[in-house]
């Protein structure tokens, strides 16, 4: 007679995600009676099932390999004891679809699309048809973007899945650009950052290849090239392509690099594909310009108060030049004469001219347009 099991709510949960996506073989192990997430693992493809049942032995551990199609046939597989498998299934279906409904609701307000939905999202799983849209509209930076959100009923149980989104932008140049974005196992691009995409920055994504491995890159939209679909075709630059946002940063005299924190934020938010203003420390005086990710030219982009880039000659007068940096053993008197100061510890006339002739060039006024703003999203 078989070993007798009780699967854990989360596992029953996740195993019907897992058969869902194509996962079908099962490794489990048979020591436990309580099985738990920890305790099962699902793979695309038998050798890989079995090579780990093999290098996972111990006095604890004993996996063994099976093929499940459905939840239900994993459930005669891996058995509960026939008295309590009618009832057990019944409880857990009911479990499962009140999760698919909470899963799905924080899924969508994650990719950035709110809590607006969730009665609408009810209501049409409710309906049980095989598959739904729903409408959103709002906007991003005082632009509207509309989206349609699309849902669809797996083959084998009644679990949902949010499987991509249609936008549309009205972008910051005035032009209407529309793009599908895919959630691949609830993982996609947010409103934000199709936002920011559509606009053509990058941003910086965890993805998952065909071989089902997760990796990081940076994307971004080419203009120039459609698919079949009528999508922009999308660009992509690895992490071994050689751009360091950090390193790309640390070439200028950024006040948000000196704290912690202030960096962190700065860098998520530029790995978000937004602008952002910041505080260059040059000396004699603090200048404000915006900046945003450039992984192409693995560069840094520069804009003034006015939003107008900066090009290549502009953007090296911004760089830390070496008489920023303070040398050993030098004196009161050279650090002072470094940071353009007399004897006094007064700023020289000549430094101050210079920087303030740099800022006039710059950043003529304070931007007070909120969408060129500083927000984390």
């Amino acid at each position: 007679m078989p070993a007798q099991h009780v699967i854990d709510d989360d596992l029953f949960y996740a195993a019907t995600y897992e058969l869902a996506a194509g996962n079908h073989f099962i490794a489990y192990n048979t020591l436990t009676y309580f099985l738990e997430k920890t305790n099962v693992y699902f793979f695309n493809n038998e050798s890989e099932a079995n090579e780990f049942a093999i290098n996972n032995i111990s006095d604890y551990d004993n996996f063994k390999v099976i093929h499940a199609a459905s939840i239900d046939e994993f459930l005669k597989l891996i058995p509960y004891g026939e008295s309590l498998h009618i009832q057990l299934l019944t409880n857990k279906f009911q479990i499962m679809n009140e999760q698919n409904l909470k899963y799905l609701q924080d899924n969508i307000k994650y990719h950035g699309f709110g809590e607006g939905l969730h009665p609408l999202l009810e209501e049409q799983i409710k309906k049980g048809d095989a598959e739904f849209s729903l409408a959103f509209k709002s906007e991003v930076n005082k632009n509207a973007i509309e989206a349609t959100l699309h849902f669809k009923k797996s083959d084998t149980t009644d679990l949902y899945f949010f499987n991509k989104y249609d936008s549309k932008v009205k972008n910051e140049k005035n032009e209407d650009m529309a793009q599908t974005f895919y959630i691949n196992k609830g993982s996609g691009v947010t409103l934000k950052e199709a936002y920011n995409l559509l606009n053509g920055r990058a941003v910086y994504k965890e993805l998952t290849d065909k071989q089902d491995q997760k990796y990081k890159a940076w994307i971004q939209l080419d203009f120039s090239a459609k698919d079949k679909h009528g999508n922009f075709e999308r660009k992509q630059y690895h992490e071994n392509y050689g751009f360091d946002l950090k390193e790309a940063l640390s070439f200028y005299p950024v006040k948000e690099l000196m704290k912690e924190d202030e960096m962190k934020t700065l860098l998520r938010s530029l790995e978000k594909g937004n602008v952002q203003m910041v505080t260059l420390d040059t000396p004699g005086k603090e200048i404000k310009v915006f900046i945003e990710a450039n992984p192409q030219y693995k560069s840094i982009n520069f804009y003034t108060g006015k939003m107008e880039r900066l090009d290549q000659s502009q953007r090296q007068e911004l760089m830390k030049k070496p008489d920023m940096k303070e040398e050993k053993g030098q004196s009161k008197d050279q650090k002072q004469s470094l940071a353009g100061e007399d004897k006094d510890g007064k700023k020289s006339v000549k430094s101050k001219k210079a920087n303030d002739d740099l800022e006039n060039k710059l950043v003529k006024k304070k931007n007070n347009n909120p969408s060129k703003g500083m927000g984390v999203h």
